[in-house]
């Protein structure tokens, strides 16, 4: 039986095992992944195994939320700020204009939003494997809430964070050892009503990606194809590879894949040849670089920590 922490470290590992599986495919057409017939194979200026923005993002939510014992919004957007001026490889265009616009942490992104009228972007979703773990324990109603305020520090409207709030629903309900997919209803009934009926759409059994209206790299349609490979393949390498094959914004969808499948079936479905190589750089903070056994270890201490501070059961109590 698989217990609560093998499953929230299949979360965090899983998210970044997809993370570095869909960064060489980023941006190319469908089926582009299954064609080349390759796992972790790098490129497009990626070594193999090496996670792109999502998870460097979402190791500092993470290690931000073990310093302060709890969720402390100034110190998680420094901990951007200071990412985002080590010049990583790839940054969302968005999150950069947030983090760079010089504007206040509780503004900046309403800002952005106030100017550009459009911030639905994925940013928000791809980075929280970490702390949807970290927040299981407090229940729907509290890993939604810190869902949808740690996604308001870089994208000003509410669809991201709707769609984040989903996400960490999802990952609550896969480690508690229940069906995530079952649990959709009434994680819709807790989303914001002017947002319901969007994500009803993307995540009903009768869509599938090829029904989407808008680019992937938007919120609701990222979410929507990571449910889609949960939901339509029967193991965690088979999601992920689903994800990767659908095209577009490839990192992204196959790391809220990844985290989802990763939460649902736990850390040894993971393939061990896509684990071994993966590699966190974290630009701005020296040469820091997080391995697997670091991405398995943060994980655990978020478990627990969450726990703790929710007065919850130990995570590897079943």
């Amino acid at each position: 039986m698989t217990t609560r922490l093998e499953r929230a470290v299949g979360a965090v590992l899983g998210s970044a095992a997809g993370d570095a599986l869909g960064a060489p495919y980023e941006f190319g057409p469908p089926g582009q992944f299954g064609a080349r017939g390759e796992e972790m194979r790098g490129g497009g200026g990626w070594d193999p195994g090496e996670a792109t923005d999502d998870t460097q993002m979402a190791v500092l939510v993470g290690e931000s939320l073990l310093d302060h014992g709890g969720l402390e919004l100034a110190d998680v957007f420094r901990r951007f700020q200071r990412w985002a001026a080590g010049r990583p490889k790839d940054i969302g265009l968005q999150t950069e204009d947030v983090l760079t616009n010089g504007a206040d942490w509780d503004l900046a992104a309403a800002l952005h939003f106030q100017v550009n009228a459009r911030a639905a972007g994925n940013g928000s979703l791809m980075r929280a494997a970490t702390s949807a773990v970290y927040f299981a324990a407090a229940g729907r109603e509290g890993t939604m809430d810190a869902a949808r305020r740690i996604a308001a520090l870089t994208h000003g409207d509410r669809a991201a964070w709707e769609g984040t709030a989903v996400l960490h629903e999802l990952v609550r309900v896969a480690l508690e050892g229940a069906d995530p997919l079952a649990a959709l209803p009434a994680t819709l009934a807790a989303v914001h009503p002017d947002h319901r009926e969007r994500y009803a759409v993307v995540l009903d059994p009768a869509w599938h990606p090829g029904l989407a209206t808008e680019f992937n790299g938007a919120v609701w349609p990222c979410l929507g194809s990571a449910v889609w490979a949960l939901r339509t393949t029967a193991g965690f390498a088979q999601a992920v590879r689903a994800a990767v094959d659908l095209g577009g914004d490839t990192d992204t969808v196959a790391a809220v894949t990844g985290a989802l499948a990763g939460a649902r079936y736990g850390e040894n479905a993971i393939p061990a040849s896509w684990a071994a190589p993966l590699h966190v750089p974290l630009p701005g903070f020296g040469d820091r670089v997080l391995y697997a056994a670091d991405l398995r270890d943060l994980a655990r201490r978020l478990a627990s920590a969450g726990a703790a501070r929710s007065g919850g059961t130990q995570p590897g109590a079943h």
